[in-house]
């Protein structure tokens, strides 16, 4: 196992923090996924790349990871966590469709396009259908211990019954009072004792078509349910990472860490972490706002706010090129500066193979290539500054720049060393690849064509007996990279790895 020096920024105390899992070198982590209702959009692409990093990076240093992403198919409504119509049962409703049919034509294109981001796919994928009895377990649970009571055969979580004997609104900051002051034009509405109580299970009303049999009435989980049940399941009663957007951090993950103590007696989650928001305009993407560009409308460019189409892997750069805890404003320029910046560190790391050996390094270039590794070792300890871990990668690219136009001069062991840190940290770590891109496709066979001309030129003078000009372009190719060989057949030729 690699060292870890890792600190981690936990919303729950608001501080950086080492990270000390709980069962080492086991780490147990859960993320929310998304509401399987439509194609996913720009807002789901940053917490699946954000959490991917800490999921490649974590596995990096050696941890076995346990990664957690459930899949949303039931229980999230349309107008807020209590009320309202659920969202993949109006779609399915309104298309005519089984609400799995929706929820599994959303779940396949999900993944379609998160693959297309080089999004790992995780440990376990639960869908919330999948553990209705999991979610039954657990309000039980709850109204067991008191805080919970039954209304017109639906389940609601008693805060105030709650924040007498703990803490209601840790995560987020927010009193009960103020959360009671917020719904304050709510009360005496509904079959609420407070308008501030939140669902644990819902009864069906008979149009309803997602329902399941329970103790209390046919109906299905509240929202909230599901992550704290399925949690549990798979990760044990305590584990080290949660994380999400920032918009769930109220009310959604303040439900769950309620739940949760109110069902065991004490928090589930040792580091909450949570990615800021993408916006247009200052705003916030995301579907309810209608705002949204979904990664199809990006990779196509068909979208009237996109001037062209964006490839995947730009878009990963995009985004990784804030922290993750940064607020990210979309705009056409910062999405070309994105892609620029990722044709840059590609081509550099291409160009890695062009470079001649030397018999030892130059000052600057050893001090680059010496410091680089550790530089970005602490920029990603550094609860993943991964701009920090673009910059220091930019830094080598200028070397490698000068070292391929003969600037600069290299040794083999330190050739050797900035090719395995650039591919671990651009590749491995950051999830960067190279696109199979028209431009690429171009770029490669233009490179071709220039290594056959100077193939044929050697093959005129070989013709004409100078052999000391044949001689010279097979030396100038093979300090390159290059293997040339004379065949029976004629030449060949292939760059080394």
């Amino acid at each position: 196992m690699v060292e870890s020096r890792l600190v981690i920024y936990n919303t729950l105390t608001r501080q950086k923090e080492r990270f000390e899992p709980l069962n080492a070198p086991n780490v147990g982590m859960y993320v929310c996924g998304p509401t399987v209702y439509g194609d996913p959009h720009l807002g789901h692409a940053r917490p699946a790349i954000t959490f991917d990093l800490v999921f490649r990076y974590l596995k990096h240093l050696g941890y076995k990871v346990r990664y957690v992403r459930n899949i949303t198919d039931v229980g999230h409504l349309e107008h807020d966590a209590d009320e309202g119509e659920d969202k993949i049962a109006k779609k399915a409703r309104l298309e005519q469709l089984e609400p799995m049919e929706i929820a599994q034509y959303y779940t396949n294109r999900y993944h379609q396009y998160m693959d297309a981001l080089n999004v790992l796919r995780p440990s376990i994928e639960p869908h919330a259908t999948g553990h209705i009895i999991e979610q039954q377990q657990l309000v039980q649970q709850i109204l067991d211990r008191g805080f919970a009571y039954e209304s017109n055969g639906s389940i609601y979580f008693d805060i105030e019954a709650y924040n007498k004997k703990h803490k209601y609104g840790i995560l987020s900051g927010r009193s009960l009072e103020n959360i009671k002051d917020e719904s304050r034009e709510l009360a005496g509405v509904g079959e609420k004792r407070n308008q501030a109580d939140f669902a644990l299970w819902k009864k069906a009303q008979p149009e309803h078509i997602m329902r399941w049999p329970s103790p209390w009435s046919d109906g299905f989980p509240g929202w909230h349910c599901e992550c704290t049940a399925m949690g549990r399941k798979y990760l044990g009663e305590e584990f080290d990472i949660h994380g999400g957007g920032m918009d769930l951090v109220f009310p959604h993950h303040e439900c769950e860490i309620a739940q949760a103590v109110a069902a065991m007696g004490h928090q589930a989650v040792k580091y909450w972490m949570h990615n800021n928001m993408l916006t247009i305009n200052g705003q916030k993407m995301g579907k309810s706002y209608n705002n949204f560009i979904t990664l199809e409308q990006f990779f196509t460019g068909n979208h009237p706010l996109l001037e062209k189409a964006y490839s995947p892997m730009t878009i990963r750069f995009f985004v990784l090129s804030a922290h993750y805890r940064g607020t990210v404003d979309f705009s056409n320029e910062a999405l070309v500066a994105a892609e620029r910046g990722l044709e840059k560190l590609m081509n550099a790391i291409a160009d890695l193979d062009r470079i001649a050996v030397s018999p030892q390094c130059d000052a600057e270039t050893e001090k680059v290539v010496k410091n680089l590794r550790e530089k970005c070792y602490d920029a990603m300890n550094d609860d993943f500054a991964t701009p920090q871990v673009i910059s220091h990668l930019f830094e080598a690219c200028t070397t490698i720049n000068k070292l391929v136009d003969h600037k600069a001069t290299i040794c083999a062991d330190c050739l050797k060393e900035l090719k395995e840190v650039m591919h671990l940290f651009a590749e491995d770590i950051l999830g960067l690849k190279a696109e199979k891109s028209g431009t690429n496709e171009a770029r490669e066979e233009a490179f071709g064509k220039v290594v056959d001309m100077v193939l044929d030129l050697r093959a005129k003078a070989k013709a004409a007996k100078d052999w000391a000009t044949s001689d010279q372009i097979r030396d100038a190719l093979a300090a390159a990279g290059f293997e040339v060989k004379d065949t029976k057949d004629g030449v060949t030729w292939k760059l080394n790895k």
